[in-house]
């Protein structure tokens, strides 16, 4: 959820909002440190923290807050058996934000900075609840949220990892589709003029090539490269291009165990560094996953990349706190 363009739209119809977010999550619970909504005056929302009692409580608090239309942070505890009823077992800490229009300009300034990805900001807490203006932070040295004294600091936008697919035949388009949900930017090049649909998802750019290995001269660092092309020569191509490229942190290739080891003989031959090899997965998917229909096919791929993500994005939250303190800002209960 683009969570500063929603609350410009909310404002513009119904004045004032809520902004709900999952502080501090211990032990089990149905979301995330992070997760946020958006509820309006008249109880309707947008976004989850879960759903559930805690979902239902969070949204009748933040409904009459935005009514109120009272600008200023407040704070709600939540232990999810004995409180609420469910099963969970663990305990929940939620931030609700009312926001109204007379934060417009920096509202929009968010806006903006969240359409370009993800971004921190930090802020501090005044008398009284109130949240102060904004400041961006570089992403690097933020955690998702942290509230320590009177100093809030969150992160905003989708991690979104940039993903270079090599070939458009059937597999390609399922996973071009298998993708189109999820947070992954495409770049997919073929070097077929009628290999690509019509219409492809908004999260997806096309390149047409007669070389496709060298388009991966512009491809950032940090990308994950897919190959599945129609042809092995062009496979092992691209595949060598990427693997001497020492920021390329991901290179899967479509294909069976025998071709791995066809083309990792071809890479040693090539002088490729064993370090470099670590890098090539082939065969990509969920080995569990044995049918060879398109979809399924993409289905697994997708389900792998989304896995690997994640473990990135854990790696990265790892090396910043979680919220310490929610004891001095605003009105905790």
């Amino acid at each position: 959820m683009m969570v500063w363009a929603t609350i410009s739209t909310v404002l513009e119809r119904q004045g004032s909002c809520a902004l709900v977010t999952v502080l501090r999550a211990d032990g089990s619970s149905p979301r995330e440190a992070g997760a946020r909504m958006i509820v309006q005056p008249d109880g309707s929302f947008f976004g989850t923290i879960g759903g559930g009692n805690l979902e239902y409580d969070a949204i009748a608090i933040a409904r009459e807050a935005a009514k109120r239309g009272q600008p200023g942070l407040t704070l709600r505890n939540f232990s999810l058996g004995p409180d609420l009823g469910q099963c969970c077992g663990g305990r929940v800490c939620i931030a609700i934000e009312v926001v109204d229009a007379g934060r417009r300009k920096e509202i929009d300034r968010l806006s903006e900075k969240e359409r370009s990805g993800a971004f921190s900001t930090k802020a501090t807490i005044e008398e009284g609840g109130t949240v102060g203006p904004r400041e961006i932070l570089d992403l690097a040295e933020a955690p998702i949220i942290d509230l320590d004294g009177a100093e809030l600091i969150e992160t905003f936008g989708e991690f979104r990892t940039e993903l270079w697919l090599f070939g458009a035949g059937h597999v390609g388009r399922a996973l071009v589709l298998a993708l189109a949900p999820l947070p992954f930017n495409v770049t997919w090049i073929d070097s077929r003029a009628d290999a690509f649909p019509a219409m492809v998802p908004a999260n997806c750019r096309c390149v047409l090539s007669e070389r496709p290995e060298k388009e991966l001269i512009n491809a950032p660092d940090g990308a994950w490269v897919i190959v599945m092309t129609y042809s092995h020569a062009l496979d092992q191509a691209i595949a060598d291009t990427a693997l001497r490229r020492t920021k390329i942190p991901y290179v899967g290739m479509i294909g069976s165990r025998t071709k791995r080891g066809r083309m990792l003989s071809r890479f040693r031959a090539g002088g490729i560094e064993e370090s470099a090899l670590d890098r090539f997965v082939c065969p990509i998917g969920l080995q569990s996953i044995r049918s060879k229909h398109p979809a399924a096919i993409a289905a697994s791929v997708a389900a792998d990349l989304l896995a690997k993500q994640e473990t990135e994005i854990r790696a990265w939250k790892s090396c910043a706190p979680l919220a310490s303190s929610v004891a001095s800002a605003g009105r905790a209960s």
